[in-house]
């Protein structure tokens, strides 16, 4: 059985002052949205519902909404070489800008989180169409990351007002993902427990889980993380950061290339792993591998799972248990030309941790993918 560095709960029950209902959506800077939103439509099975840009009389940005179940990306490109946009993608590729967070009073989210030190992205507007209206407000995290909040109770429409449905001559096939389970980010040398810090002063989260270079540590590189956690425990955001090693970490790899913290890789849910990856991979989605010796001994670790070892032996998908049940996970490679952003796959089966019992056969094989790319 595996054990985990928690922090303790303090004894007095404080109120959640950022109660989160969950991902309202994650918007992706890129460098050519509707291409994006082609491949994320055909590979990972998302359908096309709404767009924004020349045609709804936006000059300056286009705008793509991608929804699969409770998961929605939203895909911009910059129609010019200058602002915002376009320099967010010179300088770091195609990469996540905002993580939006649904709630009930997106003005009340905005001045408690102000109150308490955070930097403004921008004040609460309200956006208004024939469909009602919208009260969005944003702060900065990380790097150039985002949070907005988002409050949508008033609202009918497809996503929001200035977008309009859009109809694909392509059908969407999904391929069972189901909500944003967690989104892992990427912070400097040194700097994890300045966000950790952050997120509990001025989000009112929890550090649920810790895990230093000891955990999280192969022959060559290590690093840090540690799992933050909003309070009713809709939200989850483990922040690593690099750690002394012999080589290169995938940490210190992503921030060369993204030129700054960042969004590492979103996790998103499924009820059935096995189809999923199938659907993916028959798709060209292309995920990490583990040595197939990781099989001959995992059960006796983990103990019994419900699923056959064979198809997860065969598609790579990792298996961890703690205290609650068991999960199962795999994890792509980076879908950027730069090695940054990549995606998990995830099925809990009662288990809430992140899979520390695999760690160091993930890290082996991501060493493996920096060895060829000449960055470790």
């Amino acid at each position: 059985m595996e054990t985990f560095t928690a922090t303790t709960p303090s004894p007095t029950i404080q109120k959640d002052f950022l109660p989160i209902n969950g991902t309202d959506y994650v918007e992706f800077y890129v460098g050519n949205a509707k291409q994006a939103a082609h491949y994320y439509q055909t590979a990972f099975g998302f359908e096309i519902i709404a767009y924004a840009g020349l045609e709804t009389g936006v000059r300056d940005k286009a705008s793509y909404v991608l929804k699969q179940d409770k998961i929605r990306f939203v895909l911009t490109a910059s129609l010019t070489n200058e602002g915002e946009i376009a320099e967010h993608v010179k300088k770091h590729g195609d990469g996540v800008k905002v993580i939006a967070l649904w709630v009930d009073d997106a003005v009340k989210s905005y001045n408690e989180t102000i109150t308490r030190g955070a930097k403004s992205f921008f004040e609460p507007r309200v956006e208004k169409d024939a469909d009602g209206e919208v009260i969005r407000a944003g702060i900065h995290t990380y790097g150039e990351t985002v949070h907005v909040f988002v409050e949508r109770k008033n609202y009918n429409g497809i996503f929001m007002p200035g977008y309009k449905k859009y109809n694909s001559i392509v059908k969407a096939e999904p391929v069972g993902l189901k909500f944003v389970d967690h989104m892992v980010g990427n912070v400097g040398w040194n700097e994890m427990n300045t966000w950790v810090k952050f997120y509990e002063d001025v989000m009112g989260f929890k550090n649920i889980l810790s895990f230093d270079d000891k955990d999280i540590s192969t022959e060559y590189s290590a690093l840090m993380s540690k799992v933050m956690s909003g309070g009713n425990g809709r939200i989850k955001f483990p922040i690593n950061e690099p750690a002394e090693g012999k080589k290169k970490s995938q940490v210190e790899e992503y921030l060369d290339f993204y030129k700054s913290q960042g969004v590492q890789h979103v996790a998103m849910a499924t009820d059935n792993i096995i189809e999923t990856v199938y659907a993916l991979q028959s798709r060209g989605i292309e995920f990490l591998k583990v040595p197939s010796s990781y099989y001959d001994t995992v059960l006796d670790r983990v103990g019994h799972i419900d699923e056959d070892l064979l198809p997860l032996k065969e598609l790579g998908i990792l298996i961890d248990r703690d205290d609650e049940g068991y999960l199962l996970q795999i994890f792509s490679k980076p879908v950027e030309d730069r090695p940054t952003l990549f995606y998990e796959i995830i099925q809990r089966k009662g288990a809430q941790s992140f899979g520390k019992g695999n760690f160091k056969a993930l890290f082996e094989a991501i060493e493996r993918e920096q060895e060829l790319r000449g960055t470790l």
